[in-house]
């Protein structure tokens, strides 16, 4: 049965409806959070702090291409990295159009070819973007006239130009790697329509890298679509050579004992101590004889680093000073001393 009010009750409610406190009060609500679908058909393949890796990796390449276009196209540009996402092939193939250009990217993996058998990584400027870039590498201002035409279609000075920037941009791609393994990246060949050929399969998992570019009068998008196979196997390689440097001490004991046995050391001899008055320092004079109270049949200790390693008897050879050393003191043995 449903709550029946009474009159306070209603009365209270067209009192606080009139003031405009039951409006103030609905506005107070937390509006509700919202969260993203998982698909569970499809899993992430890239965990979070692979994308963090790969979002460093491109934000280290904004600074480097940042002078590049500085140097290039004689003008000041704001290149940050928009977005890092983990996405299927035909998300990003279905956001191309038919007059869109791509350029296709080996990748090469300290000396060896890793794209041979795998599908290249696509780079996509907008075309409003690239238009801007080619007007001012030809030394023009980067207008773009009264617009662009949907569709447009690059002729082929222009596909040149797109060819040249590209290859350029692609060129020092690499370097933004070297904190982690040693790249390479080449340009294949420009792909003018994309939409007809399947470079890569369509459920095949990518990684969308979203990188923001404004000039004065210009701004877009480059996007540069990096396959899941080509990162699987830079991510390997990666965890490979982080865990040949951490090596184990059995295994590179050799040549850790290889190296330290051509490093030198100096050896202390202590024939004796003794004591002093500062009285007595102050009045020493050359050719005095200071007894230390040890007999010279007394074995004398030899300090390796500040350490007892031996102790020994002192003679001589050929002329000159030398002990010989008759014991090795064990580890216990060298603590308690």
């Amino acid at each position: 049965m449903a709550e029946v009010l009474s009159q306070s009750q209603i009365d209270a409610l067209l009192n606080a409806a009139r003031s405009g406190d039951m409006a103030a009060s609905q506005k107070e609500e937390a509006p509700e959070k919202k969260y993203r679908k998982y698909d569970f058909y499809s899993p992430r393949k890239f965990t979070k702090d692979r994308l963090k890796m790969l979002s460093s990796v491109f934000e280290n390449y904004t600074r480097i291409i940042n002078s590049r276009i500085n140097g290039l196209l004689h003008t000041t540009c704001e290149i940050s990295v928009e977005s890092v996402e983990e996405q299927r092939y035909y998300e990003f193939s279905n956001a191309l159009s038919d007059g869109d250009v791509l350029m296709l990217v080996d990748s090469f993996m300290e000396g060896a070819d890793i794209s041979s058998d795998e599908s290249p990584a696509l780079v996509h400027f907008s075309t409003a973007l690239i238009l801007n870039m080619m007007d001012r590498l030809l030394g023009g201002e980067g207008d773009s006239g009264d617009g662009i035409p949907p569709g447009y279609t690059f002729t082929t000075m222009e596909l040149k130009l797109y060819e040249d920037i590209v290859r350029d941009f692609i060129g020092v791609l690499g370097g933004s790697w070297e904190n982690y393994v040693e790249l390479d990246f080449t340009c294949r060949r420009v792909e003018t329509n994309p939409t007809l050929v399947q470079l890569i399969g369509l459920d095949e998992t990518v990684i969308i890298v979203g990188i923001s570019m404004k000039f004065p009068n210009a701004s877009g998008l480059m996007s540069v679509c990096l396959p899941g196979t080509m990162l699987t196997n830079i991510f390997a390689r990666i965890m490979a050579m982080n865990q040949v440097g951490r090596g184990s001490g059995e295994n590179n004991s050799e040549e850790i004992m290889g190296i330290l046995q051509d490093s030198e050391l100096e050896i202390t001899a202590e024939l004796g101590r003794t004591e002093l008055t500062l009285q007595d320092i102050y009045y020493l004079n050359v050719g005095d004889v200071i007894d230390l109270g040890q007999s010279t049949k007394v074995p004398i200790q030899l300090y390796v680093g500040g350490q007892p390693w031996f102790n020994g008897k002192l003679g001589t050879q050929n002329n000159n000073m030398a002990v010989k050393i008759g014991e090795t003191y064990h580890v216990r043995r060298r603590e308690e001393k």
